[in-house]
């Protein structure tokens, strides 16, 4: 009889120290020790009669033995996550259509207009998958997904929506306290913050490009404050008197409460193909769900674009 293999969870172990090379990071991912780590590698060796990993006191590396192991382990994992996501799918049935979105997106653009495409669309049953998380059509159980990007994904049909458009807001409070800035440059007595990522490594507007779109060029943004969310720049603008560059898409409901104001008629993005895109695998693109929804969404982002953004000072 052969050899027992080991079980799921210690080959996402083993496959963690295998891609790391280091038991310490491997542990950080899988929620254990690096003590537990290195325990269940050798549980592993020992299950197996292999050396997998060649120590020393300062590194670690696969063995020849090791890297076969470790590249069957990867593509079985994969395999094993793929045909879950594909099960999950089935299980749901045909009527459900499950999208992954942001939290942002799903708050702001989403749900507002959710109500509308059902009572066009009441044989489609819409479940959400709301998740910062770029999601794998092929593991995760997802049927298309609302990305920011350049839309340039492998396999994958992207139907573009609309650019996201960065510019200045803050809190009627502000303005009612110390009034209405007259210029770009009277913002520099307030706290400014941002949003601090990379997009398909392209950095998202911060306020240097900002000022440099104003006409001021030679900007200190060392005392601004860069967050890591858009819903942290919202929630510092609304309780802390701050002044902030976010996605005016993604404010919208705000803006047109009136519980934030744009300042200037000055925005910047990223320029490009880089936009908010619908996106689903091309094999699904006869999909009648996919269709109904995508139709659905080009429709809406058509109205929305044709209706102004208000509460505009300076």
């Amino acid at each position: 009889m052969g050899r027992m293999l080991p079980g799921t969870r210690a080959l996402r172990t083993f496959e963690a120290a295998g891609r790391h090379l280091n038991f310490t990071r491997a542990a950080d991912e899988v929620g254990l020790t690096p003590a537990a780590v290195s325990y269940q590698i050798k549980e592993i060796e020992d299950q197996l009669g292999l050396v997998l990993f060649a120590r020393s006191s300062r590194s670690i590396q696969l063995t020849p033995a090791g890297a076969v192991v470790f590249e069957a382990t990867v593509q079985a994992l994969e395999a094993l996550q793929g045909a879950v996501g594909r099960a999950r799918r089935m299980a749901r049935g045909a009527r459900e259509l499950r999208v992954s979105l942001t939290p942002r997106f799903a708050t702001n653009w989403l749900l507002p207009r959710l109500s509308q495409f059902r009572a066009a669309h009441p044989a489609i049953e819409l479940t959400f998958d709301i998740n910062d998380e770029v999601r794998d059509f092929d593991a995760d159980d997802v049927d298309l997904a609302i990305r920011f990007g350049s839309g340039r994904y492998p396999q994958l049909h992207a139907e573009r929506l609309f650019e996201a458009v960065i510019a200045p807001v803050c809190s009627p409070k502000l303005i009612s306290a110390g009034g209405e800035p007259k210029s770009p440059d009277a913002l520099f007595d307030h706290t400014l913050c941002h949003v601090e990522c990379y997009t398909e490594g392209m950095l998202w507007p911060n306020w240097r490009m900002w000022m440099a779109a104003a006409g001021i060029d030679a900007f200190d943004d060392s005392r601004c404050v860069a967050f890591s969310d858009t819903s942290h720049v919202v929630e510092a603008v609304t309780d802390g008197g701050a002044v902030g560059l976010v996605d005016l898409a993604m404010i919208k409901n705000e803006l047109a409460e009136g519980r934030l104001v744009r300042l200037f008629d000055i925005g910047v993005s990223l320029g490009g193909d880089y936009a908010y895109h619908l996106v689903y695998p091309e094999s699904a693109s006869q999909d009648p769900r996919i269709l109904a929804f995508s139709d659905w969404m080009l429709s809406e982002v058509g109205r929305a674009n044709s209706a102004p953004l208000a509460n505009t000072a300076g």
